[in-house]
């Protein structure tokens, strides 16, 4: 089975149905998305087709970029670009295999279900200690050839700790992605195809590109030990540039030999191959160093830039400056993705319309996977602002999320005052949550004003802004304490004095100088004795 010409890719059309198809289909007008039947498959998905086209695509220019991003090319074109990669993407056979390790036999090392290269399978340690309580062992026995080499693909982008020796991913464990996509969707090409460099752009960006043996790209075509030494490390000098989207830091080997007949385990579809079990092996590929890949965005620790990854609380708004124009307050820097930054500042004339971006990544606790988030952040009209306009959003955006940040710290303060006394501990996530969900929309709403502002060369009124802003922080805020947490609260079970001075306090916080300060609003205003501010503890 070759993957370049198997129809082994999940699409799905306008009318929502699913289809099959290879490679050399992506550039088909009728295909607007991926649709595998697990949302980490997605991902894994659209970067393993990004990674090819960033791999084939002959694209030395902006110009040439233009052009397939305005008429995308036809299957010949893509099986032309695609015909010198073939023998990467075999996944059996007694040769070199995508993304599993040439040296290793199917009997050889540890021999797992295959189930466990789902990234929320228990481990070996949490079935020893029989403590597989809320993802039960034994879920997925058999897969088929499509969904095994969609998982293993998956495996080696997310693979988070697994023990001694088995390295994790490139990124880290569960690595935070961020993809351009046109909003409102157009075709699965176009979404593709905004996140592929051009190659002058791209070969500048890491690696060394005059390695241009296979093994280089693809790590699988030849033993572990033509890149790094045993138990050693690897660096992005060792590699060829986009070798970043191949990276194989697992030793797996699939079992071709103990497969039978019958319904796979995750797509359902009858296949007389399933597969049942895989080898594997610790001491892969230990990659070290300034890996910069150009899906993720970084943060800055120290003198190091390290990829970002999902935390719990999951996606929102609060990350929309990090991630799309960057961000610094104090020693804490972020950049975006290589493919945001290139956006905004190369391509601006290249894209019409409005786009989004397409956020997501596994929140990973070592080895176990806590949850898996996803989300969209519109762009608006930004691609479209010249330089200083998008300066002029950066700079009316950063105090409204600063401000954002000690409101919800305020309203927690709050319900924790009216609920408890100072002894209490517990978990109010659930405060933090509530209130960035609800404002989520006004914060957009906003954004998008500037952004147009912006976009027709007007001034952005940051102050203007921000003074609704902070309406909009105080309504929701006030809203939450009295309507969902506080006063929804049975009566009987309350502490009125103490929920009064809860409420009293919530006000003169959100009316405060340090909130104002942080929106950039004049804290010289007269307020009542009652609005007073309170100092933070």
């Amino acid at each position: 089975m070759n993957l370049l010409d198997e129809p082994w890719l999940p699409v799905r059309d306008a009318e929502n149905r699913r289809h099959w198809i290879t490679p050399a289909a992506l550039g088909d007008p009728a295909w607007v998305a991926f649709d595998a039947d697990r949302a980490d498959f997605n991902g894994a998905l659209a970067q393993f087709a990004i990674g090819l086209l960033q791999t084939a695509a002959p694209i030395h220019n902006a110009a040439q970029w233009r052009a397939w991003f305005r008429q995308p090319p036809d299957a010949m074109t893509l099986d032309d670009w695609f015909a010198s990669l073939r023998s990467a993407f075999e996944l059996d056979g007694d040769g070199a295999r995508f993304m599993q390790d040439r040296t290793l036999a199917s009997d050889e090392g540890a021999c797992n279900g295959i189930g466990a290269l789902l990234i929320e399978a228990p481990g070996e340690q949490t079935l020893k200690n029989n403590a597989d309580h809320f993802i039960k062992r034994g879920q997925i026995t058999t897969l088929c050839p499509t969904c095994a080499a969609t998982a293993l693909l998956t495996l080696q982008i997310n693979a988070p700790s697994g023990g001694a020796g088995h390295r994790t991913g490139l990124r880290g464990g569960g690595p935070l992605t961020t993809l351009v996509a046109c909003q409102p969707a157009r075709t699965l090409w176009h979404d593709l195809w905004l996140n592929v460099l051009e190659q002058d752009v791209y070969l500048a960006h890491a690696g060394d590109a005059r390695l241009t043996e296979t093994h280089f790209t693809f790590p699988w075509m030849a033993d572990i030990t033509a890149l790094q030494k045993e138990k050693g490390e690897l660096a992005p000098i060792q590699t060829h540039p986009v070798h970043l989207y191949w990276a194989m830091p697992r030793r797996i080997r699939l079992d071709f030999d103990a497969t039978l007949a019958g319904d796979c385990g995750v797509c359902g579809r009858y296949s007389d191959s399933l597969l049942q079990r895989y080898a594997t092996k610790n001491y892969g590929l230990n990659y070290k160093g300034a890996w910069n890949h150009p899906l993720s965005p970084y943060y800055q620790s120290g003198e190091d830039w390290l990829p970002m990854h999902p935390q719990p609380g999951g996606i929102g708004y609060r990350h929309w400056l990090g991630w799309v124009l960057g961000q610094t307050e104090g020693n804490k820097s972020v950049r975006p993705a290589r493919v945001v930054s290139h956006l905004c500042e190369r391509r601006r004339r290249d894209v019409e319309g409005q786009l989004r971006l397409w956020a997501f990544g596994y929140d990973m606790d070592n080895m176990k996977a806590r949850c898996w988030y996803e989300a969209q952040l519109p762009l608006y009209g930004l691609a479209e602002c010249e330089t200083d306009a998008q300066r002029e959003v950066e700079e009316a955006v950063r105090p409204w999320l600063a401000g954002s940040e000690l409101a919800v710290f305020f309203l927690r303060s709050a319900v924790k005052q009216a609920w408890f006394d100072d002894q209490a501990r517990g978990d109010l996530s659930a405060i933090d949550a509530s209130f960035w969900s609800g404002t989520e929309m006004p914060f957009y709403r906003l954004l998008r004003q500037a952004i147009q502002s912006a976009r027709v060369e007007e001034d952005v009124n940051a102050q203007a802004f921000a003074t609704h802003w902070h309406h909009q922080l105080r309504q929701v805020a006030f809203d939450l304490f009295d309507r969902q947490f506080v006063g929804a609260g049975a009566i009987e079970r309350q502490n009125p004095r103490r929920v009064a001075e809860a409420h009293r306090q919530l006000g003169r916080n959100l009316d405060g100088r340090k909130l104002r300060a942080a929106l950039g609003l004049p804290t010289s205003v007269r307020t009542r004795p009652s609005e007073t501010d309170h100092a933070l503890t």
